[in-house]
């Protein structure tokens, strides 16, 4: 399985057409994804920090991170790739969360060429690149480290998000070194640097795009300019906050549940997702004893 998810997320990159992935931040919004109809997960660095009520700043540490990627990963059979910020350090730490990776079943990683500790790309202030060099040596140690072939690398370029690097000699420079697929990233809001990138780019790799800021380009853009991979990049987590404010607000000063009861999702549907009548029927498997009015049975006839 995890072979085959890695081999899924190559296929993706690789695809004559235009596909995308939908980011998710733990076990349940992974199997929501899934449930869409996307065929791969953007596990968001953004969007795990947040949901731990912690800065995208490298807060979480390399290990808190794989604790909750392996959640994901179980409650999926879809593709993850996973936002590795800048690695969580120099070579040696990109080596080590590769191996944490591949043992946890992910398909690939992204990595951004920025100074560690990382800033988000969307955040105010000063944000340095990592030289050229530096980089290069992490693709190279990750590519030297992952044990499944078909894992793959993205190299995240963040010269048009911190304002300076000659960007193509980044791509260039990248690729050579391994890089499976390239992010160019921007937080402009329309797609010029991507149309800037894609006039210079001679198509080596796969081209992913995030358009967090430039939303609101048409798809089809991407198409013609033959761009292989969209990333919906943080939306799961962004609509979730918006709905439990609305809800909290209602309880809060109607003092009630009446009016938002039928708004919200059942605790059956919670069952659901967590895969409860699975464990019921392996209860009355494996326990002979199991009656009728058992706390799981009693559990899955609630709505």
């Amino acid at each position: 399985m995890q072979h085959n998810k890695k081999v899924a997320l190559k296929n993706l990159l690789f695809s004559k057409k235009l596909e995308f992935l939908m980011e998710a931040h733990n076990g349940i919004s992974a199997k929501i994804v899934e449930k869409t109809g996307f065929k791969g997960i953007w596990a968001s660095g953004l969007t795990m920090s947040a949901s731990l009520g912690v800065r995208d700043n490298n807060e979480l540490s390399a290990s808190q991170v794989l604790d909750m990627l392996e959640y994901m990963a179980d409650s999926t059979t879809l593709p993850i790739l996973v936002d590795g910020d800048t690695g969580h350090g120099n070579f040696n730490n990109v080596r080590r969360f590769i191996q944490g990776l591949e043992k946890r079943g992910i398909a690939g990683v992204c990595i951004e060429d920025k100074e560690f500790p990382k800033k988000n790309s969307f955040q105010e202030g000063r944000q340095g690149l990592a030289s050229i060099a530096e980089f290069v040596g992490k693709i190279k140690a990750a590519k030297d480290t992952h044990q499944d072939p078909n894992f793959v690398i993205v190299a995240r370029l963040e010269s048009f998000v911190v304002g300076e690097g000659n960007i193509l000699e980044r791509a260039y420079a990248y690729r050579e070194a391994g890089a499976d697929a390239l992010v160019v990233h921007s937080k402009k809001n329309t797609a010029e640097d991507i149309l800037s990138f894609m006039k210079d780019w001679n198509h080596e790799c796969p081209i992913i795009v995030i358009p967090t800021k430039y939303y609101s380009t048409p798809t089809d853009l991407y198409r013609k300019l033959n761009i292989s991979m969209v990333i919906w990049a943080n939306h799961t987590f962004r609509s979730s906050i918006r709905a439990m404010e609305e809800v909290t607000r209602r309880i809060y000063h109607e003092e009630s549940l009446n009016s938002i009861e039928s708004e919200v999702a059942s605790v059956k549907e919670i069952f659901d997702y967590q895969n409860l009548k699975e464990l019921e029927e392996a209860e009355a498997k494996y326990f002979s004893g199991l009656e009728i009015d058992s706390p799981i049975h009693t559990a899955l006839s609630l709505n």
